[in-house]
């Protein structure tokens, strides 16, 4: 077999679907380090660096299992493809390599099922580069997303696929770990673009702001969208409630944790908000399934790869935050979890305000690596 070209999507089908591959990625230690490919299942990765292909190239194939379908990543293509050139000089049959490079990963979105019945379908977008979702909620020939990233032709063309004019897209904040994508889509479609006011006043966005408690429907009628507005990760934190059974929460309410209040520089301020918002939450029903705008590991989704979970279980999962009595306590738990914010996410709040855009490939360079939104314990560790 001669070698080939795959994309991001075939990757992750190669993984969910647990095949005996290789996942072999060439860039240097530190960019490997910062961000790489993940799977809900065990797999096995090698790191061996293009450099040291080109400078010790047989001990570095020799590091390379040669019984295996090796399936490589490097940065843009280029160099993914020479070391995938040097493997089949060297007698490998099955090797691949990743078009477009690590960021066509951290790009990519992989729709899920959430529910579909006589009124609306509801669509999870896994982002599994970013372990962050968005998402998309469809009644009659028209479709509301939420969150949308800046990849919006995936988000046009399943609006297409699906036969819908987009009508609306909401954001739960504003977002400063990724480049959000709903000012492209308004701008595309026609959309309305709704935000809360508390965020986005000052920005250069074309959008409606939202009002608390008010709600959304479509032409049809359809599934109700009502709005909650949940200050604390952001003083716009905003979450959506769609049909009284899901919750669509932004960064309020994580499968594990909740939505950190530092990013803006203002922890004890906004940790004030966040507390409101927690016995706010706690007040909400308890059968709520709540859909978060990110998660911390795989080990959160469901069997069908679905990040959600009903409140009330998450609610207990995260007790040790939810059940904190006093306002000072948990300010202290605040603090005693804070960790330096990724210096590009400055940069990103700028860019998803519109005061500030850079060239394509200075806003992938920003878009990639993972989330650090989560207020816990564990987020700190893992930061570590």
């Amino acid at each position: 077999m001669a070698i080939f070209k795959y994309q991001a999507k075939d990757l992750f089908q190669w993984l969910t679907e647990k095949q005996d591959i290789v996942v072999l990625d060439v860039r240097n230690d530190k960019d490997f380090k910062r961000f790489q490919v993940e799977s809900p299942y065990s797999f096995e990765m090698l790191n061996v660096s293009y450099y040291d292909f080109m400078e010790i190239e047989e001990e570095s194939v020799n590091r390379v299992p040669k019984n295996k379908k090796i399936k490589i990543v490097c940065a843009k293509e280029g160099s993914a493809k020479y070391v995938a050139e040097i493997l089949e000089k060297n007698g490998f049959k099955d090797v691949g390599y990743l078009a477009g490079g690590i960021k066509s990963w951290g790009n990519l979105l992989v729709p899920k099922i959430i529910e579909k019945n006589d009124t609306y379908e509801l669509y999870q977008f896994i982002r599994p580069g970013k372990a962050s979702c968005s998402y998309g909620l469809i009644s009659g020939k028209e479709i509301m997303f939420f969150d949308p990233s800046r990849a919006i032709d995936f988000y046009l063309d399943f609006a297409k696929q699906k036969g819908c004019t987009v009508v609306r897209t909401f954001e739960t904040h504003l977002q400063a770990d990724y480049i959000a994508g709903s000012r492209d889509i308004a701008n595309t479609t026609g959309a309305i673009f709704h935000a809360n006011e508390k965020d986005f006043q000052g920005s250069k966005n074309p959008y409606k702001p939202l009002v608390d408690g008010e709600t959304f429907t479509f032409s049809n009628g359809g599934a109700q969208v009502r709005v909650l507005f949940t200050p604390g990760h952001t003083p716009g934190s905003t979450c959506f409630i769609i049909d009284e059974k899901y919750i669509i929460s932004g960064d309020m309410i994580f499968i594990n944790s909740v939505g950190r209040p530092d990013l803006g520089g203002k922890a004890e301020e906004w940790a004030h908000l966040l507390y409101d918002s927690i016995q706010l939450i706690k007040q909400l029903d308890p059968e709520l399934n709540v859909l978060p705008g990110h998660y911390i590991d795989w080990a959160e989704a469901n069997d069908d790869l679905v990040f959600t979970l009903p409140l009330q279980q998450v609610l207990a999962r995260n007790k040790n935050i939810y059940d904190i009595k006093e306002l000072n306590e948990f300010i202290q738990f605040i603090k005693d979890n804070m960790r330096p914010q990724p210096e590009e996410y400055a940069k990103i709040r700028l860019v998803n305000a519109n005061l500030e855009q850079f060239e394509d490939d200075k806003q992938e360079e920003l878009d990639l690596g993972k989330n650090e939104c989560a207020a816990s314990a564990y987020a700190k560790t893992q930061a570590q």
